[in-house]
Protein backbone atom coordinates (compact mmCIF):
# COMPACT_ATOMS: atom_id res chain seq x y z
CA UNK A 1 0.00 0.00 0.00
CA UNK A 2 1.07 3.26 -0.90
CA UNK A 3 1.15 5.78 1.76
CA UNK A 4 -0.40 8.67 -0.48
CA UNK A 5 -3.58 6.24 -1.45
CA UNK A 6 -4.16 5.50 2.44
CA UNK A 7 -5.15 7.11 5.44
CA UNK A 8 -2.82 7.89 8.14
CA UNK A 9 -3.25 10.73 9.82
CA UNK A 10 -0.42 11.37 12.10
CA UNK A 11 -0.42 14.43 14.86
CA UNK A 12 1.23 15.75 17.40
CA UNK A 13 -1.28 16.52 19.11
CA UNK A 14 -3.43 14.67 21.96
CA UNK A 15 -6.45 15.54 24.07
CA UNK A 16 -6.20 16.40 27.49
CA UNK A 17 -7.77 14.04 28.76
CA UNK A 18 -5.33 10.94 26.83
CA UNK A 19 -4.16 9.56 30.11
CA UNK A 20 -3.11 6.19 28.61
CA UNK A 21 0.32 6.15 27.04
CA UNK A 22 -1.60 3.47 24.49
CA UNK A 23 -4.47 6.06 23.77
CA UNK A 24 -1.79 9.33 23.07
CA UNK A 25 0.25 7.00 20.72
CA UNK A 26 -3.27 5.56 18.86
CA UNK A 27 -4.42 9.03 18.19
CA UNK A 28 -0.33 10.36 17.07
CA UNK A 29 -0.23 7.62 15.08
CA UNK A 30 -3.69 8.03 13.12
CA UNK A 31 -4.92 5.01 14.29
CA UNK A 32 -8.53 6.11 15.89
CA UNK A 33 -11.10 8.74 16.01
CA UNK A 34 -12.93 9.31 18.90
CA UNK A 35 -16.74 9.57 17.83
CA UNK A 36 -18.26 9.87 21.09
CA UNK A 37 -17.21 8.95 24.79
CA UNK A 38 -16.00 5.29 24.90
CA UNK A 39 -16.74 5.23 20.94
CA UNK A 40 -13.90 5.00 18.50
CA UNK A 41 -13.59 4.50 14.48
CA UNK A 42 -10.66 1.99 13.98
CA UNK A 43 -8.37 3.62 10.59
CA UNK A 44 -6.86 1.79 8.63
CA UNK A 45 -4.13 1.20 10.50
CA UNK A 46 -5.57 0.33 13.79
CA UNK A 47 -7.92 -2.18 11.27
CA UNK A 48 -5.01 -4.07 9.73
CA UNK A 49 -3.82 -5.07 13.75
CA UNK A 50 -7.45 -5.87 14.37
CA UNK A 51 -7.53 -7.82 11.66
CA UNK A 52 -4.79 -9.47 12.90
CA UNK A 53 -5.82 -10.69 16.22
CA UNK A 54 -8.81 -12.24 14.82
CA UNK A 55 -6.51 -13.98 12.64
CA UNK A 56 -4.65 -15.47 15.28
CA UNK A 57 -7.35 -16.04 17.22
CA UNK A 58 -8.56 -18.48 14.60
CA UNK A 59 -5.92 -20.14 14.11
CA UNK A 60 -5.75 -21.21 17.85
CA UNK A 61 -9.73 -21.76 18.10
CA UNK A 62 -9.59 -24.21 14.75
CA UNK A 63 -6.93 -26.05 16.72
CA UNK A 64 -9.14 -27.00 19.38
CA UNK A 65 -12.38 -27.84 17.24
CA UNK A 66 -14.05 -24.46 17.79
CA UNK A 67 -16.45 -22.90 15.02
CA UNK A 68 -16.88 -19.82 14.05
CA UNK A 69 -20.54 -18.44 14.24
CA UNK A 70 -22.08 -14.65 13.82
CA UNK A 71 -24.91 -13.77 16.00
CA UNK A 72 -27.02 -10.61 16.19
CA UNK A 73 -25.58 -7.64 18.06
CA UNK A 74 -29.80 -6.72 18.43
CA UNK A 75 -30.96 -9.17 20.62
CA UNK A 76 -34.98 -9.63 21.97
CA UNK A 77 -35.64 -9.14 25.23
CA UNK A 78 -37.69 -12.10 26.16
CA UNK A 79 -34.52 -14.21 25.73
CA UNK A 80 -32.68 -11.66 28.83
CA UNK A 81 -35.79 -12.07 30.97
CA UNK A 82 -35.42 -15.78 30.46
CA UNK A 83 -32.42 -16.06 31.91
CA UNK A 84 -32.67 -13.69 34.59
CA UNK A 85 -29.83 -11.16 33.36
CA UNK A 86 -32.78 -8.19 32.01
CA UNK A 87 -32.98 -6.23 35.53
CA UNK A 88 -29.45 -8.07 36.92
CA UNK A 89 -27.20 -6.36 34.33
CA UNK A 90 -28.42 -2.76 35.64
CA UNK A 91 -27.88 0.33 33.53
CA UNK A 92 -24.62 -1.40 31.75
CA UNK A 93 -27.04 -3.18 29.57
CA UNK A 94 -27.75 -1.03 26.63
CA UNK A 95 -31.60 -1.38 25.39
CA UNK A 96 -33.67 -0.18 23.09
CA UNK A 97 -37.36 -0.01 21.46
CA UNK A 98 -38.43 -0.53 18.24
CA UNK A 99 -41.38 1.06 16.29
CA UNK A 100 -43.63 -1.65 18.20
CA UNK A 101 -42.06 -0.20 21.64
CA UNK A 102 -40.73 -3.83 21.34
CA UNK A 103 -37.47 -4.59 23.87
CA UNK A 104 -34.38 -5.45 22.51
CA UNK A 105 -30.89 -5.45 24.25
CA UNK A 106 -27.37 -4.31 22.04
CA UNK A 107 -25.51 -7.46 23.14
CA UNK A 108 -22.60 -6.97 25.90
CA UNK A 109 -22.02 -10.87 25.85
CA UNK A 110 -23.84 -13.40 24.30
CA UNK A 111 -24.99 -16.61 26.57
CA UNK A 112 -28.69 -16.06 26.02
CA UNK A 113 -28.97 -15.93 21.91
CA UNK A 114 -26.22 -19.18 21.87
CA UNK A 115 -28.55 -20.67 24.44
CA UNK A 116 -31.44 -19.52 21.71
CA UNK A 117 -29.42 -20.67 18.55
CA UNK A 118 -28.51 -24.85 19.97
CA UNK A 119 -32.46 -25.16 20.96
CA UNK A 120 -33.44 -27.90 19.33
CA UNK A 121 -30.46 -28.38 16.80
CA UNK A 122 -28.26 -29.93 19.43
CA UNK A 123 -30.11 -32.53 20.98
CA UNK A 124 -28.28 -35.63 21.38
CA UNK A 125 -25.36 -36.45 23.97
CA UNK A 126 -23.69 -38.09 20.82
CA UNK A 127 -23.05 -34.52 19.03
CA UNK A 128 -21.64 -33.02 22.76
CA UNK A 129 -19.01 -31.73 23.44
CA UNK A 130 -19.31 -28.52 20.90
CA UNK A 131 -17.91 -25.18 20.98
CA UNK A 132 -18.52 -21.92 19.19
CA UNK A 133 -16.67 -18.58 18.85
CA UNK A 134 -17.50 -15.52 17.07
CA UNK A 135 -15.80 -12.11 16.49
CA UNK A 136 -18.42 -9.26 17.28
CA UNK A 137 -19.33 -5.41 18.22
CA UNK A 138 -20.30 -5.28 21.59
CA UNK A 139 -22.14 -2.85 23.89
CA UNK A 140 -21.47 -1.84 27.21
CA UNK A 141 -23.02 1.42 29.19
CA UNK A 142 -19.94 2.09 30.89
CA UNK A 143 -20.78 4.90 34.05
CA UNK A 144 -17.18 6.48 32.62
CA UNK A 145 -15.33 5.57 29.39
CA UNK A 146 -11.89 6.44 29.72
CA UNK A 147 -7.91 4.76 28.51
CA UNK A 148 -9.00 5.23 25.28
CA UNK A 149 -9.74 1.40 23.94
CA UNK A 150 -9.46 0.03 27.34
CA UNK A 151 -12.42 1.08 28.73
CA UNK A 152 -15.21 1.48 26.03
CA UNK A 153 -19.17 2.07 25.39
CA UNK A 154 -18.42 -0.05 21.97
CA UNK A 155 -15.91 -2.79 21.34
CA UNK A 156 -14.73 -5.76 19.72
CA UNK A 157 -14.77 -9.35 21.58
CA UNK A 158 -14.17 -12.57 20.73
CA UNK A 159 -16.85 -14.66 22.50
CA UNK A 160 -16.88 -18.47 22.75
CA UNK A 161 -19.56 -21.29 24.63
CA UNK A 162 -18.92 -24.71 25.08
CA UNK A 163 -21.90 -27.39 25.43
CA UNK A 164 -21.52 -30.72 27.34
CA UNK A 165 -23.31 -33.64 29.04
CA UNK A 166 -20.63 -33.63 32.10
CA UNK A 167 -18.52 -31.34 34.32
CA UNK A 168 -15.46 -33.46 33.54
CA UNK A 169 -16.17 -32.67 30.08
CA UNK A 170 -16.90 -29.27 30.68
CA UNK A 171 -13.39 -29.01 32.51
CA UNK A 172 -11.37 -30.75 29.48
CA UNK A 173 -12.46 -28.25 26.69
CA UNK A 174 -12.17 -25.21 29.54
CA UNK A 175 -8.62 -26.37 29.63
CA UNK A 176 -8.30 -26.63 25.84
CA UNK A 177 -9.44 -22.81 26.09
CA UNK A 178 -7.47 -21.88 28.44
CA UNK A 179 -3.96 -23.30 27.02
CA UNK A 180 -5.39 -21.85 23.45
CA UNK A 181 -5.15 -18.33 25.17
CA UNK A 182 -1.80 -18.79 26.30
CA UNK A 183 -0.45 -19.73 22.87
CA UNK A 184 -2.83 -16.25 21.45
CA UNK A 185 -1.65 -14.20 23.64
CA UNK A 186 2.51 -15.66 23.45
CA UNK A 187 2.21 -15.50 19.80
CA UNK A 188 1.02 -11.48 20.66
CA UNK A 189 4.24 -11.46 22.76
CA UNK A 190 2.29 -9.96 25.65
CA UNK A 191 3.51 -10.39 29.50
CA UNK A 192 0.60 -11.75 30.99
CA UNK A 193 -0.37 -13.12 34.45
CA UNK A 194 -3.59 -15.88 35.13
CA UNK A 195 -5.49 -15.01 38.12
CA UNK A 196 -8.07 -16.28 39.84
CA UNK A 197 -11.34 -14.39 39.59
CA UNK A 198 -14.95 -13.44 40.05
CA UNK A 199 -17.00 -14.43 37.26
CA UNK A 200 -19.70 -10.99 37.84
CA UNK A 201 -22.56 -10.90 35.92
CA UNK A 202 -21.61 -13.85 33.35
CA UNK A 203 -22.60 -16.61 36.17
CA UNK A 204 -20.97 -19.38 37.61
CA UNK A 205 -17.87 -20.64 40.47
CA UNK A 206 -15.07 -20.91 38.35
CA UNK A 207 -12.92 -18.40 36.39
CA UNK A 208 -9.45 -17.48 35.29
CA UNK A 209 -8.70 -14.20 34.48
CA UNK A 210 -5.88 -13.18 31.78
CA UNK A 211 -4.19 -9.95 32.57
CA UNK A 212 -1.80 -7.86 30.61
CA UNK A 213 0.64 -6.49 32.87
CA UNK A 214 0.85 -2.45 32.73
CA UNK A 215 0.39 0.45 35.00
CA UNK A 216 -2.31 2.30 33.78
CA UNK A 217 -4.15 -1.38 34.46
CA UNK A 218 -7.25 -0.71 36.27
CA UNK A 219 -6.92 -4.56 37.84
CA UNK A 220 -4.96 -5.15 40.54
CA UNK A 221 -3.44 -8.68 40.64
CA UNK A 222 -2.41 -10.28 44.06
CA UNK A 223 0.79 -12.70 43.11
CA UNK A 224 3.96 -14.17 44.66
CA UNK A 225 7.44 -14.82 42.83
CA UNK A 226 7.63 -18.11 44.86
CA UNK A 227 4.99 -19.71 42.78
CA UNK A 228 2.58 -19.40 40.05
CA UNK A 229 -0.22 -18.12 42.36
CA UNK A 230 -2.00 -15.15 41.07
CA UNK A 231 -5.69 -13.50 41.51
CA UNK A 232 -7.64 -10.56 40.84
CA UNK A 233 -7.58 -8.44 44.39
CA UNK A 234 -11.36 -8.57 45.09
CA UNK A 235 -11.27 -12.40 45.51
CA UNK A 236 -7.35 -13.10 46.47
CA UNK A 237 -8.18 -15.19 50.09
CA UNK A 238 -6.90 -13.79 52.60
CA UNK A 239 -5.71 -17.72 54.70
CA UNK A 240 -5.76 -17.67 58.66
CA UNK A 241 -2.01 -18.70 58.35
CA UNK A 242 -1.25 -14.98 58.42
CA UNK A 243 -3.26 -14.85 62.02
CA UNK A 244 -1.94 -15.96 65.29
CA UNK A 245 -3.81 -14.99 68.55
CA UNK A 246 -0.50 -13.89 71.36
CA UNK A 247 -0.89 -14.96 75.05
CA UNK A 248 -2.52 -11.95 76.78
CA UNK A 249 -4.32 -11.65 80.00
CA UNK A 250 -7.78 -10.81 79.37
CA UNK A 251 -8.91 -7.41 80.80
CA UNK A 252 -12.48 -6.48 82.20
CA UNK A 253 -14.90 -4.67 79.95
CA UNK A 254 -15.74 -1.29 80.13
CA UNK A 255 -17.20 1.68 78.42
CA UNK A 256 -15.69 5.10 77.90
CA UNK A 257 -16.47 7.97 76.41
CA UNK A 258 -15.35 9.17 72.67
CA UNK A 259 -16.25 12.65 71.98
CA UNK A 260 -15.98 13.65 68.19
CA UNK A 261 -13.39 10.23 67.28
CA UNK A 262 -13.75 9.67 63.99
CA UNK A 263 -11.17 8.09 62.42
CA UNK A 264 -10.37 4.30 63.41
CA UNK A 265 -6.85 5.36 64.00
CA UNK A 266 -8.30 8.67 66.30
CA UNK A 267 -10.34 5.93 67.81
CA UNK A 268 -7.78 3.51 68.40
CA UNK A 269 -5.25 5.93 69.71
CA UNK A 270 -8.35 7.46 72.05
CA UNK A 271 -9.12 3.72 73.20
CA UNK A 272 -5.35 3.05 73.89
CA UNK A 273 -4.85 0.25 71.10
CA UNK A 274 -3.99 0.50 68.12
CA UNK A 275 -5.51 0.34 64.91
CA UNK A 276 -5.88 -3.85 64.48
CA UNK A 277 -7.17 -3.59 67.90
CA UNK A 278 -9.90 -1.36 66.86
CA UNK A 279 -13.15 -3.28 65.44
CA UNK A 280 -14.96 -1.49 62.63
CA UNK A 281 -18.43 -2.49 62.06
CA UNK A 282 -20.19 -1.80 59.02
CA UNK A 283 -24.09 -1.87 58.16
CA UNK A 284 -24.75 -3.35 54.58
CA UNK A 285 -28.58 -4.04 53.27
CA UNK A 286 -28.26 -6.79 50.77
CA UNK A 287 -31.42 -8.57 48.95
CA UNK A 288 -33.23 -6.21 51.51
CA UNK A 289 -31.69 -8.14 54.73
CA UNK A 290 -29.50 -5.69 57.20
CA UNK A 291 -26.13 -7.36 58.31
CA UNK A 292 -23.33 -5.73 60.59
CA UNK A 293 -20.36 -6.66 59.08
CA UNK A 294 -17.46 -6.83 61.56
CA UNK A 295 -13.55 -6.45 60.40
CA UNK A 296 -10.63 -5.21 61.98
CA UNK A 297 -9.20 -1.99 61.98
CA UNK A 298 -8.08 -0.56 58.66
CA UNK A 299 -9.06 -3.69 57.18
CA UNK A 300 -11.01 -3.22 53.52
CA UNK A 301 -14.19 -4.94 53.20
CA UNK A 302 -14.36 -6.91 49.47
CA UNK A 303 -17.81 -6.65 48.01
CA UNK A 304 -17.40 -9.88 46.14
CA UNK A 305 -16.18 -12.08 49.08
CA UNK A 306 -19.49 -10.61 51.29
CA UNK A 307 -21.70 -11.11 48.28
CA UNK A 308 -20.50 -14.67 48.34
CA UNK A 309 -20.25 -15.37 52.11
CA UNK A 310 -23.98 -14.08 52.01
CA UNK A 311 -25.57 -15.64 48.72
CA UNK A 312 -26.63 -11.83 47.89
CA UNK A 313 -26.55 -10.17 44.98
CA UNK A 314 -27.69 -6.64 45.51
CA UNK A 315 -25.61 -4.36 48.20
CA UNK A 316 -25.62 -1.39 49.53
CA UNK A 317 -24.74 0.50 52.79
CA UNK A 318 -27.38 0.68 55.12
CA UNK A 319 -29.44 4.38 55.86
CA UNK A 320 -29.09 6.07 58.97
CA UNK A 321 -33.01 4.56 59.89
CA UNK A 322 -31.69 1.22 58.62
CA UNK A 323 -28.95 1.71 61.68
CA UNK A 324 -31.34 2.78 64.45
CA UNK A 325 -33.67 0.02 63.52
CA UNK A 326 -31.65 -2.47 64.97
CA UNK A 327 -30.92 -0.47 68.48
CA UNK A 328 -27.55 1.19 67.16
CA UNK A 329 -26.40 4.82 66.44
CA UNK A 330 -24.68 5.99 63.36
CA UNK A 331 -20.94 6.42 63.80
CA UNK A 332 -21.01 4.13 67.15
CA UNK A 333 -22.20 0.91 65.49
CA UNK A 334 -21.02 -2.31 68.00
CA UNK A 335 -21.88 -5.70 68.07
CA UNK A 336 -23.80 -5.31 71.62
CA UNK A 337 -27.34 -6.11 72.43
CA UNK A 338 -28.44 -5.17 68.40
CA UNK A 339 -31.46 -6.83 66.98
CA UNK A 340 -32.75 -7.55 63.30
CA UNK A 341 -29.93 -7.56 61.49
CA UNK A 342 -27.27 -10.73 60.94
CA UNK A 343 -23.76 -10.53 62.69
CA UNK A 344 -21.16 -12.03 60.27
CA UNK A 345 -17.37 -11.29 60.73
CA UNK A 346 -13.93 -11.01 58.56
CA UNK A 347 -11.90 -14.34 60.18
CA UNK A 348 -9.24 -11.46 61.46
CA UNK A 349 -11.86 -10.83 64.20
CA UNK A 350 -11.07 -14.17 66.36
CA UNK A 351 -7.51 -12.89 66.84
CA UNK A 352 -8.33 -9.64 68.35
CA UNK A 353 -7.88 -8.75 71.63
CA UNK A 354 -8.56 -6.98 74.40
CA UNK A 355 -10.14 -4.52 71.63
CA UNK A 356 -12.57 -1.78 71.13
CA UNK A 357 -15.69 -1.39 69.34
CA UNK A 358 -18.65 0.57 69.27
CA UNK A 359 -21.27 0.91 72.21
CA UNK A 360 -24.36 1.86 69.80
CA UNK A 361 -24.58 4.61 71.60
CA UNK A 362 -23.71 8.31 70.75
CA UNK A 363 -20.00 9.28 72.07
CA UNK A 364 -19.12 5.82 73.62
CA UNK A 365 -17.04 3.10 72.74
CA UNK A 366 -16.55 -0.48 74.50
CA UNK A 367 -12.80 -1.25 75.24
CA UNK A 368 -11.10 -4.72 76.60
CA UNK A 369 -13.81 -6.56 74.43
CA UNK A 370 -12.85 -10.18 73.43
CA UNK A 371 -14.47 -12.87 72.00
CA UNK A 372 -17.57 -14.16 73.02
CA UNK A 373 -18.35 -11.18 74.87
CA UNK A 374 -21.07 -10.83 71.76
CA UNK A 375 -22.82 -13.42 69.10
CA UNK A 376 -21.49 -13.55 65.94
CA UNK A 377 -23.81 -15.51 63.45
CA UNK A 378 -20.43 -16.37 60.84
CA UNK A 379 -17.20 -15.93 60.18
CA UNK A 380 -15.91 -15.80 56.84
CA UNK A 381 -12.51 -14.56 54.78
CA UNK A 382 -14.30 -10.98 53.69
CA UNK A 383 -11.11 -8.72 53.23
CA UNK A 384 -9.25 -7.74 50.90
CA UNK A 385 -5.54 -9.10 51.03
CA UNK A 386 -2.76 -6.65 51.91
CA UNK A 387 0.44 -6.50 50.52
CA UNK A 388 2.96 -8.80 52.42
CA UNK A 389 0.27 -11.07 53.35
CA UNK A 390 0.60 -14.67 53.13
CA UNK A 391 -0.84 -16.23 49.90
CA UNK A 392 -3.64 -18.90 50.01
CA UNK A 393 -1.27 -21.29 48.31
CA UNK A 394 1.46 -20.22 51.22
CA UNK A 395 4.41 -19.88 48.50
CA UNK A 396 5.12 -16.89 50.18
CA UNK A 397 4.52 -13.13 50.95
CA UNK A 398 1.83 -11.88 47.84
CA UNK A 399 3.14 -8.22 45.92
CA UNK A 400 0.94 -6.50 43.99
CA UNK A 401 0.90 -5.39 40.03
CA UNK A 402 -1.82 -3.74 38.07
CA UNK A 403 -3.25 -5.32 35.11
CA UNK A 404 -5.37 -4.64 31.79
CA UNK A 405 -8.40 -7.40 31.34
CA UNK A 406 -7.94 -9.29 28.23
CA UNK A 407 -9.84 -11.94 28.19
CA UNK A 408 -11.81 -14.41 30.90
CA UNK A 409 -12.59 -18.31 30.74
CA UNK A 410 -15.53 -19.60 32.93
CA UNK A 411 -17.49 -23.11 33.81
CA UNK A 412 -21.13 -21.86 33.90
CA UNK A 413 -22.11 -25.00 34.71
CA UNK A 414 -25.83 -25.79 34.27
CA UNK A 415 -27.29 -21.93 35.23
CA UNK A 416 -28.41 -21.11 31.73
CA UNK A 417 -29.32 -24.37 30.54
CA UNK A 418 -31.77 -24.34 33.33
CA UNK A 419 -33.51 -21.21 33.05
CA UNK A 420 -33.65 -20.98 29.63
CA UNK A 421 -34.45 -24.90 29.37
CA UNK A 422 -32.24 -25.82 26.79
CA UNK A 423 -31.73 -29.68 27.07
CA UNK A 424 -30.26 -33.00 24.89
CA UNK A 425 -31.44 -36.70 25.78
CA UNK A 426 -28.80 -38.37 27.22
CA UNK A 427 -27.71 -42.40 26.49
CA UNK A 428 -31.09 -43.42 28.39
CA UNK A 429 -33.14 -40.89 26.27
CA UNK A 430 -33.42 -38.73 29.21
CA UNK A 431 -33.88 -35.02 28.83
CA UNK A 432 -31.06 -33.15 30.48
CA UNK A 433 -29.83 -29.87 31.25
CA UNK A 434 -26.15 -28.82 29.58
CA UNK A 435 -22.99 -28.04 30.95
CA UNK A 436 -22.02 -24.69 29.57
CA UNK A 437 -18.65 -23.06 29.23
CA UNK A 438 -18.16 -19.15 28.04
CA UNK A 439 -14.93 -17.99 27.08
CA UNK A 440 -14.13 -14.58 25.68
CA UNK A 441 -11.08 -12.18 24.67
CA UNK A 442 -11.35 -8.29 24.37
CA UNK A 443 -10.09 -7.60 20.50
CA UNK A 444 -9.84 -4.16 20.44
CA UNK A 445 -8.61 -3.64 23.77
CA UNK A 446 -6.09 -5.72 22.87
CA UNK A 447 -4.69 -3.49 20.97
CA UNK A 448 -3.99 -0.54 23.60
CA UNK A 449 -2.63 -3.36 26.15
CA UNK A 450 0.12 -4.38 22.98
CA UNK A 451 1.06 -0.56 23.11
CA UNK A 452 1.05 -0.35 26.98
CA UNK A 453 3.90 -2.54 26.52
CA UNK A 454 5.83 -1.92 23.18
CA UNK A 455 6.89 1.47 23.23
CA UNK A 456 9.37 4.10 23.55
CA UNK A 457 9.90 7.88 23.31
CA UNK A 458 9.34 7.78 19.46
CA UNK A 459 6.25 5.49 19.36
CA UNK A 460 4.84 1.84 18.74
CA UNK A 461 7.04 -1.15 18.61
CA UNK A 462 4.64 -3.69 17.33
CA UNK A 463 5.41 -7.36 17.43
CA UNK A 464 5.92 -9.13 14.69
CA UNK A 465 2.44 -11.35 14.18
CA UNK A 466 0.24 -8.29 14.96
CA UNK A 467 2.40 -5.21 13.30
CA UNK A 468 -0.16 -3.24 10.54
CA UNK A 469 2.55 -4.15 7.83
CA UNK A 470 5.76 -6.25 7.76
CA UNK A 471 7.46 -3.18 6.24
CA UNK A 472 7.76 0.17 5.83
CA UNK A 473 9.52 1.40 2.74
CA UNK A 474 10.63 4.74 2.99
CA UNK A 475 11.93 7.09 0.26
CA UNK A 476 14.01 9.81 1.20
CA UNK A 477 13.65 12.19 -1.00
CA UNK A 478 10.92 11.16 -3.89
CA UNK A 479 12.08 14.19 -6.15
CA UNK A 480 15.55 12.16 -6.53
CA UNK A 481 15.21 10.00 -9.37
CA UNK A 482 17.37 7.42 -8.43
CA UNK A 483 15.63 7.36 -4.81
CA UNK A 484 12.43 7.09 -6.20
CA UNK A 485 12.89 4.22 -9.23
CA UNK A 486 14.69 2.21 -6.67
CA UNK A 487 12.10 2.56 -4.14
CA UNK A 488 9.38 1.37 -6.70
CA UNK A 489 11.07 -1.24 -7.62
CA UNK A 490 11.56 -2.70 -4.32
CA UNK A 491 7.98 -1.84 -3.65
CA UNK A 492 6.75 -3.54 -6.66
CA UNK A 493 9.29 -7.14 -5.79
CA UNK A 494 8.20 -7.58 -2.47
CA UNK A 495 3.92 -7.12 -3.36
CA UNK A 496 5.40 -9.74 -5.36
CA UNK A 497 6.74 -11.75 -3.21
CA UNK A 498 3.60 -11.42 -0.77
CA UNK A 499 5.11 -9.01 1.45
CA UNK A 500 3.01 -7.15 3.48
CA UNK A 501 4.60 -3.28 2.59
CA UNK A 502 3.98 0.04 3.62
CA UNK A 503 5.79 2.68 0.98
CA UNK A 504 6.51 5.82 2.40
CA UNK A 505 5.86 7.70 -1.35
CA UNK A 506 4.92 11.37 -0.24
CA UNK A 507 6.72 14.67 -0.84
CA UNK A 508 7.66 15.16 2.81
CA UNK A 509 10.85 16.32 4.88
CA UNK A 510 13.23 12.96 5.29
CA UNK A 511 12.82 14.07 9.28
CA UNK A 512 9.10 13.86 8.99
CA UNK A 513 9.22 10.65 7.43
CA UNK A 514 11.76 9.07 10.01
CA UNK A 515 9.68 10.48 12.78
CA UNK A 516 5.91 8.87 11.36
CA UNK A 517 7.46 5.35 11.09
CA UNK A 518 8.90 5.48 14.27
CA UNK A 519 5.44 6.48 15.61
CA UNK A 520 3.57 3.80 13.42
CA UNK A 521 6.42 1.28 14.86
CA UNK A 522 6.03 -1.29 11.55
CA UNK A 523 9.12 -3.88 13.15
CA UNK A 524 11.04 -3.26 9.68
CA UNK A 525 11.91 -0.32 8.01
CA UNK A 526 13.82 0.10 4.13
CA UNK A 527 15.44 3.20 3.76
CA UNK A 528 15.94 4.08 0.57
CA UNK A 529 18.84 7.12 0.77
CA UNK A 530 21.85 8.53 -0.65
CA UNK A 531 23.12 4.88 -1.93
CA UNK A 532 20.40 4.32 -3.72
CA UNK A 533 22.88 4.33 -7.07
CA UNK A 534 24.60 1.66 -5.89
CA UNK A 535 21.44 -0.35 -5.02
CA UNK A 536 22.38 0.06 -1.05
CA UNK A 537 19.28 1.16 1.16
CA UNK A 538 19.57 0.49 5.31
CA UNK A 539 17.37 -1.73 7.15
CA UNK A 540 16.17 -0.81 10.32
CA UNK A 541 14.87 -2.35 13.14
CA UNK A 542 12.21 -0.42 14.72
CA UNK A 543 12.43 -2.94 18.58
CA UNK A 544 15.82 -2.88 18.73
CA UNK A 545 17.15 0.23 16.70
CA UNK A 546 19.68 -1.55 15.20
CA UNK A 547 20.27 -0.08 11.64
CA UNK A 548 22.56 -1.75 9.14
CA UNK A 549 23.29 -1.14 5.28
CA UNK A 550 22.54 -3.95 2.60
CA UNK A 551 22.28 -4.75 -0.84
CA UNK A 552 18.89 -4.92 -2.50
CA UNK A 553 19.17 -8.00 -3.79
CA UNK A 554 19.25 -9.10 0.10
CA UNK A 555 15.97 -7.62 1.30
CA UNK A 556 13.85 -10.67 0.58
CA UNK A 557 15.23 -13.21 2.29
CA UNK A 558 16.65 -10.85 5.35
CA UNK A 559 12.44 -10.02 5.61
CA UNK A 560 12.20 -14.15 5.22
CA UNK A 561 14.27 -14.54 8.18
CA UNK A 562 13.24 -12.56 10.18
CA UNK A 563 9.28 -13.38 10.17
CA UNK A 564 9.92 -17.21 9.84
Amino acid sequence: MKQTKTFIPTTREVPANAEAISHKLLIKAGMVKQVSAGVYTYLPLANNVIEKIKRIIREEHEAIDASEVLMPILQSAEYWQKSGRWNKMGPELMRVKDRKDAWYALQPTSEEIMCQTVENMLTSYKQLPISLYQIQTKFRDEVRPRLGLLRCKEFIMKDSYSFHDSPESLREVYMEHYNAYKKIYDRMDLKYRIVQADSGNIGGNYTHEFQALADVGEDVIVYTEESDYAANLEIAKVVEENYKLPKFTKKERDIIETPAQESIDDIAAYCGVTPDRALKALMIKADGELYMVLMCGNDQLSEVKFKKATGTSTYEMASQEDILSIGSCPGYIGPFDVKGCKVIADNAVKYMYNYSCGANKKGFHFINVNKGDYKVDSYYDLRMINEGDLAEDLSGKVKFAKGIEIGQVFELGQGYSKSMNITYLDANGKSQPFYMGCYGIGVSRLLSAIIEQHNDEYGIKWPKEVAPYQVHLICVDMKKEEQEILSEKIYQELKSEKVEILYDNRNERAGVKFNDADLIGIPLQIIVGKKAKENIVELKYRGTGEKIEIKTEEIADLIKKFYK
